[in-house]
C-alpha cells in the first residue's frame, strides 16, 4: 500500500521540478554575448594621417540569437593612461583625432563588416590612440575589443582591393 502512494507522489514531484526548471530557463533568455573577430586594423597598426581612402576596417560579428549594433570609437592615448592632449595639439598645430560612430546590424545573426568610413584628417595629431569596438545583441548583451594603434604622417599599411 505504501508503494502505491509513493509512486504518484514521486511522479508529481518529478513533473513539477521539470516544469519549474524550464520556466527558469525561459526567464533567463539570451545571456550569451556576441562574438567580435576584429581582423583590421591589427594591434599596434600604424595608420596614415591624411589618407583620403580611409582606414581599412574589417571584422566578423556573430551571435547565437540576433545581433543589434556595433560601435567604433577612436580616442587619443598620448600619455598612456590619462588621455590628455599631445604637445602639438596643445599648441594648436594639430587636433587630437576622435571617431565615434554606431552602426545598425539588426536582423542579422552573422555579418562581415568591411568599410573605409574612418578618415583621419591631415591636421590629426600623430601619436598613440585606442581603437575600441563594442557589439550589442538584441537581448542587450555586449562584447568589446580594444586595440592600441598609432597615427602617423609617415606611412602606415596600405590595403589593396582586387
Amino acid at each position: 500500500m505504501k508503494t502505491k502512494i509513493y509512486f504518484p507522489v514521486i511522479c508529481l514531484l518529478a513533473i513539477c521540478s521539470v516544469g519549474f526548471t524550464s520556466c527558469d530557463d525561459d526567464e533567463k533568455g539570451d545571456v550569451t554575448k556576441p562574438v567580435i573577430e576584429l581582423l583590421e586594423p591589427e594591434e599596434g597598426a600604424v595608420l596614415q594621417i591624411g589618407n583620403a581612402n580611409g582606414v581599412h576596417f574589417e571584422m566578423n560579428l556573430s551571435d547565437d540569437v540576433m545581433l543589434k549594433s556595433y560601435k567604433i570609437n577612436i580616442h587619443n592615448n598620448f600619455d598612456h593612461h590619462g588621455h590628455t592632449t599631445s604637445k602639438a595639439a596643445e599648441e594648436g598645430e594639430t587636433v587630437a583625432f576622435t571617431f565615434d560612430r554606431s552602426y545598425d546590424v539588426s536582423g542579422l545573426k552573422n555579418t562581415t563588416v568591411h568599410h573605409h568610413d574612418i578618415v583621419i584628417p591631415a591636421n590629426a595629431a600623430p601619436g598613440d590612440y585606442h581603437l575600441m569596438v563594442w557589439c550589442t545583441d538584441e537581448a542587450g548583451n555586449q562584447s568589446e575589443v580594444a586595440r592600441n594603434i598609432v597615427l602617423s604622417t609617415e606611412g602606415g599599411s596600405e590595403h589593396e582591393h582586387e
